[in-house]
């Protein structure tokens, strides 16, 4: 395999590389993330189909909450570009939501449920204004497609695992975004709340939505997505679960990350001495 160099020329937009559409929600081309000279995610290609359920699927390291990270701006790629809907990140903003991991919040912070779910709302507010009585009664039809409007006024700190979770859910869905990056919105919530996010989550799709979501449980992968993205520091596969979700291509997901790594460590080696980590 030959590792790519890091000296880009100057990229030309992802929209008018065949490889590549403008009607595509999301366009990755090129991306490689490093922490510390170490790589985490290596060359990434990928276009996401609009209006489908797309889960993100790998082993633990493989770079799956890295891969939102990086195409939400929230982590500096090394190389490569992203695009939506053939625009910057920062142009198409108010159109992308994003539940992150529940772990990675402070639930210790004094706030009420529909406080939280306002948040999503401050795109289309403004800075620095004031929640007008519209948007507080959008954030309580959110959270009431959640099961959550009873328990509005309560204060986050007060709820379980899986109540947190559907606040968060129902704060993305406030964004009445038209893609929506969710890590791990399953992980350690109980099967109501599951259920509750499935269905929201067909509810987006039904509406003509576009959904990334960061899954660990491979027995309901084909069970709850359309598309699927096998990923272990770059794509293994990707497209529809019923033809890329295969044994076959599992075993090479999961099973092949001690030879990758070899592979990518010698790109970053190369990088360092001046080949750089670009394609």
């Amino acid at each position: 395999m030959t590792p790519p160099s890091t000296h880009l020329p100057r990229a030309q937009p992802l929209s008018v590389r065949p490889e590549h559409s403008d009607t595509s929600p999301l366009s990755i081309h090129a991306m490689t993330v490093a922490y510390h000279r170490k790589p985490v995610l290596w060359d990434v290609d990928y276009d996401a189909p609009p209006n489908r359920l797309i889960a993100i699927v790998g082993p633990n390291g493989a770079g799956k909450s890295t891969l939102i990270k990086a195409c939400l701006g929230l982590i500096p790629p090394a190389s490569g570009q992203v695009e939506f809907w053939g625009h910057s990140y920062k142009k198409a903003r108010s159109r992308i939501g994003y539940v992150p991991q529940r772990e990675s919040v402070d639930w210790d912070f004094p706030v009420s449920a529909l406080d939280v779910v306002c948040m999503g709302r401050y795109r289309m507010l403004g800075w620095c204004r004031p929640v007008t009585r519209a948007h507080k009664a959008a954030a309580m039809e959110c959270l009431d497609r959640v099961g959550m409007a009873p328990l509005a006024k309560r204060q986050i700190s007060q709820l379980s695992g899986g109540q947190q979770q559907r606040v968060f859910l129902a704060r993305a869905l406030a964004q009445e975004a038209d893609l929506y990056f969710m890590d791990e919105p399953f992980a350690g919530v109980d099967a109501a709340t599951e259920r509750a996010i499935v269905e929201v989550l067909r509810e987006l799709r039904s509406s003509g939505k576009t959904v990334l979501t960061v899954h660990h449980d491979l027995q309901t992968v084909e069970q709850y997505f359309d598309d699927v993205i096998l990923l272990n520091m770059r794509v293994v596969a990707s497209g529809p679960v019923a033809e890329v979700f295969t044994q076959e291509n599992l075993q090479r997901t999961y099973g092949g990350r001690l030879t990758l790594l070899a592979a990518a460590s010698e790109a970053i080696a190369r990088a360092e001495s001046g080949e750089g980590l670009g394609k």
